[in-house]
């Protein structure tokens, strides 16, 4: 089956014609061998020259310029020339780069000679001749005399054979002239990157310099179809030199994608495609690992299929861009045009349906080139587009800078007479200011109420209950009782033993000594809940003192005690209070002003507490002792602490390291003036991480009483 494939390929008719011999006759020009060469396919690759000089199995070809397509076969050549020039050597000139080896041998009457070795896969060889983008093999042809030759080929990518006999002047013409082409296509396009990289350096607008990258790669790629890369660029390295034309064509669609993208803002024009690329890069990844490690022909295959794909890709995309009002899409289809075109020519080349010569051979570079042209032209425009942006902002800026001058004049009218309208509204907003702040104070002490009454609210609500889930069963077991002594005070006198056996009987079924027994334990957990309810109404007003507005001496042991107790649902089962409280003397003071300072303090050590991370167990300790005529009360915790920045601001109004709605910063600040109210004084110690701990300084004696009093 591969051999029938192969066969059409080349253009045999059928497996009988026997090729005539090349008879060189010089000239102008070199002779092509194709319509001269039998070929046999080797399946295996394991046949040997002698074994395939007599073989019977090769069959002609027709075609100028064999095509063998994509295929792991080793194909064998076999052809005879005869010289008749008076020139002693001739060259066979292979101008095709893209084959992995080539084995050329000389029948002769001794047997077979080896004239060499070449290719991609093949080192250098001292008896080969290598020039740029072409295979030089140097046949030795005595006049007039017949030779036979062999060649065997093997490639994993397109192979085609444009083999020509030349003499050294013809052979040296043919590189020149391939060696002019690549020259100008490089000098072209570095021509072109340059110029983008100086516009990119003067506008720095990211496309041009993508447009560098994706020319540098491009003409890379077309460098390596034509032989060029290899031959100046990595001589020496043989991996490289056999896989660069597959791995810098994905590379080339790659950055072609990203070009495009940036070109013609797909993102803007035509969103849904521009989200594809990345699929096409993970097509190319799979691409690179299978033609690497898994499988070369397969990999050349897809990275054929990829590009085919690629293109219908970026074309589809700037058509719908250019429909959707870009104007660069308008420019990179024309370009992509020629460029497409370049490549479709290059590809029936490959695929039989167009002839091999220069002009399909080198379609796709100068399709490039015209690419390359007329893209830089594209983005020239985006300058034009740029300026004119430029000069219309510029003039919107000139019309708004106007607007706002005369503004300004207006403004200034007006200004005037604000500012005598701000100064009066100033002094107000003093007076305001102090009201504000008097309100605000009042406000922080609203808020402590507020989460006082949210806690003995549930505290209160309990006992409560308790007692009005009682009620019901007291109702029911009097209205019971009533009910009975009424049925005995209704007995007469004529019938009595009937009706009391009666009325007996219904107090049996009511269970009425139940009910009686049962009295005492509901009035017994009424009477419990009104004391325990009464009890926190005592707390309360003990720690509030509403009814206090004058110095008195107090004992501020239980001032801490109750304000423990109004406190407690904020932090029971979370965190351990300890209580060392020692004997002090009654303390003259306002109660309910230094229970609020109490309160303060012991909120903020809690939060503080609740805040640290960890297991570690939370622990506010509270003490009091006596020293002189001073009292010392200290509020500790082991909570996160606090830095020296906020310890030194910790008393500012309005500073606050809670969030945003959970404090007012006006708590710590009453509580100094508080302080300062009693003569008294208030420090901190505190450590990040470790806790703090307040000292509460409070004089036994109150100066203003001691004044009162002398």
């Amino acid at each position: 089956m591969r051999t029938i494939v192969l066969a059409l390929l080349l253009g045999t008719a059928c497996s009988g014609i026997t090729a005539q011999e090349l008879i060189y006759q010089g000239g102008d020009h070199s002779t092509p061998v194709g319509q001269h060469l039998e070929f046999l396919v080797d399946s295996t690759g394991t046949l040997t020259p002698e074994a395939v000089l007599g073989s019977e199995a090769f069959q002609g070809t027709n075609a100028t310029v064999p095509n063998l397509g994509i295929s792991k076969n080793t194909a064998w050549f076999r052809f005879t020339v005869r010289n008749r020039t008076a020139e002693p050597k001739l060259f066979l000139v292979i101008p095709y780069p893209d084959i992995d080896r080539i084995d050329l041998y000389r029948s002769h009457i001794g047997g077979i000679q080896a004239l060499g070795s070449q290719g991609q896969a093949v080192e250098h060889s001292g008896s080969v001749t290598t020039r740029t983008g072409e295979y030089v093999f140097e046949l030795d042809a005595p006049r007039n005399v017949p030779v036979t030759y062999l060649m065997r080929i093997k490639g994993h990518k397109q192979v085609h054979l444009p083999m020509l006999v030349a003499s050294p002047i013809e052979a040296a013409s043919i590189s020149a002239r391939w060696n002019l082409f690549a020259g100008g296509f490089l000098g072209i396009m570095l021509v072109m990157a340059l110029y983008n990289l100086f516009v990119f350096l003067s506008i720095r607008d990211r496309s041009y310099l993508v447009y560098v990258l994706y020319i540098i790669i491009n003409s890379g790629a077309q460098l390596t179809v034509m032989g060029t890369a290899q031959t100046y660029l990595w001589p020496d390295d043989q991996w490289l030199t056999v896989n660069a034309s597959v791995l810098f064509v994905l590379i080339s669609i790659a950055t072609g994608i990203l070009f495009t993208q940036q070109f013609i803002s797909t993102a803007r024009f035509s969103p849904k495609l521009h989200r594809l690329r990345p699929l096409f890069h993970l097509m190319i990844l799979v691409n690179v690992v299978i033609y690497l490690l898994v499988d070369t022909t397969i990999g050349y295959k897809m990275a054929q299929g990829i590009s085919g794909c690629a293109s219908t890709y970026l074309l589809v995309m700037a058509i719908s861009s250019w429909r959707a009002g870009s104007r660069s899409a308008g420019f990179f289809l024309l370009a992509w045009s020629f460029f497409l075109v370049g490549v479709l020519v290059f590809v029936m080349k490959d695929t039989g349906v167009l002839p091999y010569n220069e002009i399909t051979a080198y379609a796709m570079p100068m399709g490039s080139v015209v690419e390359a042209i007329l893209l830089s032209f594209g983005l020239a425009d985006r300058i034009n587009i740029l300026r004119k942006e430029k000069e219309r902002s510029q003039a919107e800026a000139l019309a708004t800078l106007r607007e706002n001058e005369r503004i300004i004049r207006e403004q200034n009218v007006v200004l005037e007479h604000k500012v005598k309208e701000r100064t009066h509204a100033l002094q107000e907003s003093n007076d305001t200011l102090k009201r504000t702040q008097t309100q605000l104070v009042n406000a922080e002490k609203m808020a402590s109420l507020g989460q006082l009454t949210a806690g003995i609210a549930h505290e209160i609500n309990n006992p409560i209950n308790f007692i009005t889930s009682n009620v019901q069963p007291l109702r029911r077991n009097i209205r019971e009782i009533v009910e009975v002594m009424a049925a005995y005070r209704a007995i007469g006198p004529a019938d009595a033993d009937r009706e009391l056996e009666a009325v007996r009987s219904k107090e049996r079924a009511m269970e009425l000594d139940e009910s009686i027994a049962e009295l005492d334990d509901i009035i017994d957990s009424i009477a419990e809940g009104s004391s325990r309810t009464a009890e926190i109404v005592r707390g309360l007003r003990n720690f509030s003192r509403l009814d206090e507005d004058d110095l008195k001496e107090a004992d501020l042991n239980e001032g801490l005690r109750s304000t423990l107790a109004v406190l407690a649902p904020q932090f029971r089962d979370k965190v351990s209070i300890e209580l060392d409280l020692g004997a002090i003397p009654p303390v003259e003071c306002f109660p309910g002003k230094v229970n609020q300072v109490f309160m303060n303090v012991i909120t903020n050590a809690v939060q503080a507490t609740l805040q640290r991370p960890g297991d570690r167990p939370r622990v506010v300790h509270v003490s009091s002792i006596q020293q002189d005529d001073r009292v010392l009360i200290r509020i500790s915790d082991n909570g996160v602490g606090m830095t020296d920045d906020v310890k030194v601001r910790i008393y500012d109004p309005f500073f606050t390291t809670k969030p945003v709605g959970e404090g007012t910063g006006l708590g710590m600040a009453i509580v100094y003036g508080i302080i300062q109210d009693h003569q008294g004084d208030i420090r901190v110690e505190s450590s990040p991480g470790v806790g703090t701990e307040f000292t509460i300084d409070l004089p036994v004696r109150h100066q203003r009483a001691n004044q009162q009093r002398a």
